[in-house]
């Protein structure tokens, strides 16, 4: 069974090395999206200049910090918690705060990847 990745790191100063530690510790392929939580908008305030319902790129268009999250599809669970471990050794203890937030989620159906990556 095939594993889907996703983190949500907090300091995008340490994207560049989590990349490259999710590299070394086997994920084929990794997709980075800027990102940003209601806590961290509700931190930082409303913006006025904002509609009621903003899209997300308007979002993106703010001064406001953004998180980066990123995934991966991985072949099996050791790979998984390889990503998890290469993780920690980046960014510290998950369990503390304003570090990330890291799950693993089992993939039922996967379209679009090469067999040899899905299997």
């Amino acid at each position: 069974m095939s594993y889907l990745v996703v983190f949500v790191l907090d300091s995008p100063d340490l994207c560049q090395d989590v990349l490259d530690a999710w590299t070394a510790a086997s994920a084929k392929g990794i997709t980075i999206l800027e990102s940003t939580g209601i806590g961290r908008i509700r931190r930082a305030g409303m913006r006025d200049d904002l509609p009621i319902m903003p899209s997300l790129s308007e979002l993106f268009k703010s001064a406001e910090t953004h998180n980066r999250t990123m995934f991966s599809v991985v072949r099996d669970l050791d790979t998984a918690h390889a990503l998890v471990e290469a993780t920690r050794e980046i960014v510290g203890d998950l369990e503390m705060p304003n570090s990330g937030v890291l799950f693993i989620v089992p993939l039922v159906e996967i379209y679009g990847l090469d067999k040899e990556d899905r299997e």
